[in-house]
């Protein structure tokens, strides 16, 4: 048979809060600690999914102020130099057609010399062309000074 002893030592309400409280506090430190090493494995595994900030804008040169040479990468007669009129009616300085070295593009492009990719991609929505890419071949010396190239592909 079991008998009950009377407790010989009272508990006061303090004594129940600061339990509490402990347990919460380690909780709180456990819960810490988890997170920090999610960050340091986040950080380890490489950069966030957030990019980069991007350096500020430089506003676009104006139309007046480019120069574009339009080059018939089809064979069809007259397309680059139909292409330059509009060109020069939108506004641009100089819109120079010839022909392309091949006659074989199977689509069109816009290629731009380094620093002149955003007036590459405003002259692309121009003329209703998707690809935009970095100029990385030689253009004649008559063209040197020219920033932004025009292929018309078929």
């Amino acid at each position: 048979m079991e008998h009950v002893q009377p407790l010989t030592r009272s508990f006061s309400w303090r004594a129940g809060a600061l339990a509490v409280a402990l347990l919460v506090a380690l909780a709180l430190a456990v819960a810490g600690g988890v997170v920090l090493v999610h960050r340091q494995e986040a950080a380890r595994s490489g950069p966030a999914s957030s990019p980069a900030p991007k350096p500020p804008a430089l506003p676009l040169r104006a139309r007046s102020r480019i120069s574009v040479l339009v080059l018939n990468g089809n064979g069809i007669a007259h397309v680059a130099g139909n292409t330059a009129t509009q060109l020069l009616a939108r506004g641009y300085r100089h819109a120079i057609p010839s022909n392309a070295p091949s006659l074989e593009y199977a689509r069109s492009l816009v290629l731009f010399r380094r620093g002149w990719e955003p007036e590459a991609e405003r002259l692309a929505r121009d003329v209703k062309i998707p690809t935009v890419a970095p100029l990385d071949g030689h253009v004649g010396r008559a063209y040197a000074h020219v920033p932004l190239v025009l292929i018309l592909g078929r």
